[in-house]
């Protein structure tokens, strides 16, 4: 009797398992999702695309990064039209000029195409939702950590990317910040355009000019390392509040030569959004019947994926943590 019953249950496992082959899978074979990101070179992309594969890997579909390789917001244009005309199941965009790109957002959304900004946002285009780092807010913590090193007194100078929205959100949370600290005076605002050697020659000739400088907040990525060089160079110690986490900056924090860091989660950003764009592809959230007509957006508008604060007394432990963090392609 027990050997007939395990015969039918095997013969049952059988039966669903030939069912389940059978079955379409919920993804096409060529099923392909882009990101295009402001500048491919720098680390904190190439983190971003290891949450891209990693994201892709796990639903079975394709991914790629791409985008120009120094910042050129023409540049991101073309690749992100090029990369529309493909067609592929979804776009992700780190947008650098939100003016430049909103149209052709706009119309790789009216083609059926998903796309969601990441990183940095084109708010007034039709882009389903973004992906990133309360802005404002990480140009708060960037003051705030300054001012407290500062004890609220001192000459600022501000490194920054005029026109790219993310970051004058960010120099719009250290001004209204700064306003609470009346011996705080942001004295020179460079536009490094996310070159770090951009960052290194301003503060160099500010300080050959004998500029007084009492602290430097970096609102981009390149800034705080370029800055760091030039007073190294010189062999002048002024504190540093620098932005994100590319190994130059944690090296200089290692150094002394940065103070702190605010740091963002790249990975975490592209590994989502590409989620949220595979569940776009295939309105698999039922709120409506398909998000192209959908009277209110299906998903999230935004999704603050949180910063953190590393500096001296933490880099060692952010670095071990790092170390079994998944490598770009």
């Amino acid at each position: 009797m027990k050997s007939n019953c395990m015969g039918v249950i095997a013969g049952s496992c059988l039966a669903v398992m030939g069912l389940a082959s059978c079955q379409a899978s919920y993804h096409d074979q060529e099923e392909r999702y882009v990101f295009v990101a402001s500048n491919v070179n720098l680390p904190y992309w190439q983190e971003a695309q290891a949450g891209l594969a990693d994201a892709a890997k796990q639903l079975g579909v394709k991914s790629e990064l791409t985008g120009p390789e120094k910042f050129d917001p023409q540049e991101q244009l073309r690749a992100f039209q090029k990369v529309a005309e493909s067609k592929p199941a979804g776009i992700m965009i780190s947008v650098t000029r939100p003016d430049l790109l909103q149209d052709a957002i706009s119309a790789a959304i009216a083609q059926g195409i998903p796309v969601i900004t990441v990183d940095s946002d084109a708010p007034n285009s039709k882009r389903v939702m973004f992906v990133g780092t309360d802005n404002f807010r990480a140009g708060v913590e960037s003051a705030k950590r300054l001012a407290d090193i500062l004890k609220g007194q001192g000459q600022v100078v501000v490194i920054t990317i005029p026109g790219q929205l993310n970051v004058d959100e960010r120099l719009r949370g250290v001004n209204e910040t700064l306003k609470k600290y009346p011996g705080l005076k942001v004295v020179q605002t460079i536009d490094d355009r996310g070159d770090p050697r951009v960052a290194n020659d301003n503060i160099a000739a500010l300080l050959k000019a004998k500029a007084k400088i009492d602290g430097i907040i970096s609102l981009e990525a390149s800034g705080g390392s370029g800055a760091a060089e030039a007073l190294h160079r010189l062999d002048v110690k002024i504190p540093i509040v620098g932005f994100d986490k590319d190994p130059e900056t944690l090296d200089w924090i290692d150094r002394d030569g940065i103070t702190a860091t605010v740091t963002q989660k790249p990975y975490v950003m592209a590994y989502y959004a590409l989620k949220f764009a595979d569940d776009l592809h295939h309105n698999a959230v039922h709120d409506f019947k398909d998000w192209r007509t959908a009277p209110a957006p299906p998903m999230p508008t935004f999704v603050d994926t949180g910063t953190a604060v590393v500096d001296k007394n933490n880099v060692k432990a952010f670095r071990e943590a790092l170390a079994a963090h998944p490598k770009p392609l």
